[in-house]
């Protein structure tokens, strides 16, 4: 049985409700010159802005950010370790365009090969990890759109793992604001996309990375360029400051200075008029339940995970806060058991809703100690010891000889 035992938090905050824009009458003028925009806040998947953003267009080597996605799902899982050496076939090494020069035989780490990919934009990386991974690179593009479909990616299908120019190869602005947020949940794939120089083959190969944001944007950590003949310049630029990430992807730009100028004008943007307040952060110590037949009479109950809303900057808005906790529980208790639920409500609608866990284990009373308080409780109503029977006050007067 559940009953509401705090915080029905009404925050009437200085912060605007979300509005999604779009290019058009009411919408900002960015100055965006490219095919599709879009731009979302990472936590949340909101949109902030958007240019056709459902164009079905080529986005050269974007495309690395679901290749990227799926080795670190592989690393996340076990399946892959960074340091685990990846052997380059013929036919990796025969990929050109942007590459890390791999040599038919070369023996280089995953850790090395992700900087090739995330730094270099290398293609012939993406295949050699691709065979790793899934035997072919054919095996692993049937990953890849796999990937696409449970993401709910609806204008997406790939034919190869590096972008390069091929039929029905294609995707869209949101469908790559979508795999970029995925990706970005891998945290380790910062210790790359972040990177603005660094070296490969002991010093030998230099890389720069072709993200120029990276250089001369605050906050920024990644994400992929790509460019090609056919989906001309194409860029998904990720950056954070304070607790907001952003993502801006841009399509189909043609120079590569109005992609990094567009997703600047979004990044602006997102960070001038918007912001994230932390309602709930992950282990957050939300109350506590009492515990029946516990070594310890209660347990405390902290949040499973974290809950942020995004708020427009200069308006007014409300968020509510309810947890609800057991009335109790009957030990034994282990840690990470659920103890409830808090609920995030924003103009009462449900934003969220994180699971109240158990912080500790409480074991269930030995027997014995069980019967020395049910003794207890009989004979000296629960007292832990004797008390001595009180005495009627001492008269007045002289002290007794």
């Amino acid at each position: 049985m559940k009953k509401i035992i705090c915080l029905m938090v009404c925050l009437s905050l200085t912060l605007g409700g979300i509005n999604v824009f779009a290019e058009g009458e009411g919408a900002p003028n960015l100055g965006i010159d490219a095919r599709a925009a879009i731009l979302i806040e990472a936590d949340s998947g909101e949109v902030l802005y958007e240019m056709m953003p459902d164009e079905q267009v080529p986005i050269a080597s974007v495309t690395k950010i679901m290749t990227m996605l799926l080795i670190m799902e592989a690393v996340d899982n076990g399946t892959l370790t960074l340091d685990d050496t990846v052997t380059v076939s013929e036919n990796a090494m025969s990929y050109g365009g942007s590459t890390m020069f791999l040599e038919a035989g070369e023996k280089l780490s995953v850790n090395d090969m992700l900087k090739g990919i995330a730094v270099a934009s290398a293609n012939d990386g993406c295949v050699a990890m691709a065979e790793h991974l899934a035997g072919s690179e054919s095996a692993f593009v049937d990953m890849m759109n796999k990937k696409a479909q449970e993401l709910g990616m609806k204008n997406t299908h790939f034919v190869n793992t590096n972008g390069l120019d091929a039929d029905n190869h294609y995707s869209s602005a949101r469908d790559v604001s979508i795999m970029s947020r995925e990706l970005l949940k891998h945290k380790t794939i910062f210790n790359y996309t972040s990177i603005w120089t660094d070296t490969l083959r002991g010093g030998k190969f230099q890389l720069a990375n072709t993200n120029k944001l990276i250089h001369n944007y605050d906050g920024a950590n990644g994400l992929k360029t790509g460019s090609t003949s056919k989906a001309l310049c194409c860029l998904s630029a990720s950056a954070k400051r304070d607790d907001m990430q952003l993502i801006a992807v841009i399509l189909g730009a043609p120079t590569s200075a109005k992609r990094f100028d567009g997703a600047r004008a979004m990044l602006d943007y997102g960070f001038a008029n918007y912001s994230v307040n932390t309602q709930v952060t992950a282990g957050d110590n939300m109350g506590s339940v009492p515990v029946a037949k516990g070594e310890v009479g209660k347990v405390d109950a902290i949040a499973s995970d974290g809950c942020s809303v995004l708020t427009k900057k200069g308006g007014e808005e409300d968020i509510q806060k309810e947890i609800m906790l057991d009335e109790n529980v009957t030990a034994p208790v282990r840690a990470g058991d659920k103890l409830g639920t808090v609920r995030v409500t924003r103009g009462g609608e449900v934003i969220d809703e994180i699971d109240l866990t158990a912080a500790a284990d409480v074991n269930k009373k030995s027997i014995t100690a069980m019967l020395r308080e049910l003794i207890l409780s009989v004979f000296f109503g629960g007292a832990d010891k004797c008390e001595p029977t009180p005495q009627p006050d001492a008269p007045q007067g002289d002290a007794a000889t």
